[in-house]
């Protein structure tokens, strides 16, 4: 094996710095460089390939030292002569990826989509000691960011559409974030005390009660040490100003995942921008709504938790910038008043004509409150389209069951010709919309019947 190349064309070719290729041939052993007659370092097309399989390895999530270790098992098998191919395209195959089973005693390294599967399954059997084995084993193999993203975020995110398809039951779910609240709370008390100067107010507007994000964001920002205030689900708006007069923060982040709490969020910005504090806020809805964001006093995160932690790191260190408030149009106002002044008569009918009906008047115990809310919410926020995201579960529950889809298509149609008869041309797009609905859901579900 030639060596043929010195440390400056080793750093043209790898892109590696030469104080961390000094770094690991100190304390890893890797690559080994042969030397010339004077002492310099001379390199060979294999170290070459070595070095750029390493950083391959670094892109794809691991830490150097797992990375090295996972190397020189290769070796150890003879498998080495494989490193080329890899380096080339760009990472390895799934089927060379060492693959870790959670009940093994010995830890293997596992590619971190593998890592997320186990963790999901032990939590969905209600197995929760396997679960903190897989993430014990993650975090032996990932950074802490790799694993609190890739696994638990996503992994939470996998187990509400499973219970979304109906492929799960609530109590999984409420199992799954309970683990996840806990190792994730367990993180943050361990991190080290606030290195900066800079103050962090975390939390959720009023009525939001999921977390997992702006826990995963406490940690985040914690770990580049910002002190952080989290205050947890639920947050009144009426109550921040006298926080912030306890707390001198400079940035206060708020998240919401459902469309109305997307309305409590806007009260807290404004609220706060007002006061004269930065507001950065993300979360669920405001990927659904591209548009959303503009309704907004504040920062918007966007929709990657990596890139938000750099959104904020600039906010930080920006003086307090005011936004402009959104102004709804005069119809949406008038149809706002008008529907909910009449949303207790119009409920009220309602709930009479399904109790005329015993197989209609329990199927949504709750639909009422999901209705008037996520309308209001809606129309509070200038767009009635905002309301068809929230519709999806209904057309999936019509998938998945023809008679409870059939009852759904009656419930809307019922809710729609309420709405005509007492309100009329004084809630035009609310009227409009359920149309549209109903007209949808009678054309999934005579599809269906086709099946």
């Amino acid at each position: 094996m030639n060596s043929n190349y010195n440390l400056k064309a080793v750093l043209k070719e790898t892109g590696i710095k030469a104080d961390v290729l000094r770094a690991w041939e100190r304390r890893y052993g890797l690559p080994i460089p042969d030397r010339s007659s004077g002492g310099h370092r001379l390199y060979s097309d294999h170290d070459i390939q070595v070095i750029k399989w390493l950083l391959a390895r670094q892109k794809d999530g691991f830490s150097i030292s797992n990375a090295v270790e996972m190397w020189k098992k290769k070796s150890e098998k003879g498998d080495d002569s494989t490193v080329e191919s890899s380096v080339q395209m760009g990472t390895e195959s799934h089927h060379d990826q060492p693959v870790m089973h959670a009940g093994l005693s010995t830890v293997e390294f596992a590619g971190i989509d593998d890592l997320r599967s186990e963790w999901i399954n032990a939590c969905i059997n209600f197995r929760e000691q396997l679960s903190d084995n897989v993430l014990n084993q993650a975090f032996a193999i990932y950074p802490i960011e790799a694993v609190c993203t890739e696994v638990i975020q996503r992994g939470i995110s996998e187990i509400g559409t499973l219970w979304y398809e109906n492929r799960i039951n609530i109590h999984q779910e409420h199992f799954a974030s309970a683990l996840a609240t806990r190792r994730l709370e367990t993180l943050i008390f361990s991190c080290p005390a606030p290195t900066r100067n800079e103050t962090i107010i975390i939390g959720c507007p009023a009525g939001e009660w999921h977390t997992i994000t702006q826990l995963l964001m406490a940690l985040l920002l914690r770990r580049r040490g910002f002190n952080v205030v989290y205050l947890g689900a639920n947050v009144p708006s009426q109550q921040f100003i006298n926080t912030l007069q306890i707390v001198k923060a400079n940035i206060v982040i708020l998240a919401a995942q459902q469309l109305k709490t997307a309305i409590s969020l806007q009260q807290s910005a404004k609220m706060i921008t007002e006061y004269g504090v930065n507001v950065a806020f993300g979360g669920r809805i405001f990927g659904l709504h591209p548009d959303l964001p503009e309704k907004i006093q504040g920062y918007f995160l966007g929709n990657s938790l990596n890139s938000a932690i750099e959104i904020i790191e600039n906010i930080a260190v920006t003086n307090y910038k005011p936004f402009k408030a959104f102004d709804n149009s005069e119809e949406y106002k008038n149809t706002i008043y008008i529907y909910s002044k009449h949303r207790p008569f119009i409920e009220a009918i309602l709930d009479q004509r399904l109790a005329d009906n015993e197989t209609n008047k329990n199927m949504f115990p709750d639909a009422h409150v999901y209705f008037g809310d996520n309308i209001v919410a809606a129309l509070t926020l200038g767009d009635i389209e905002y309301m068809n995201p929230e519709m999806d579960w209904l057309k999936t529950l019509l998938l998945l069951n023809q008679k409870q889809g059939h009852l759904v298509t009656q419930y809307l149609k019922m809710y729609s010709e309420v709405i005509d008869q007492h309100l009329g041309n004084r809630a035009i797009p609310i009227s409009r919309w359920l149309e549209r609905q109903v007209r949808g859901i009678s054309v999934d579900a005579n599809h269906l019947s086709t099946q």
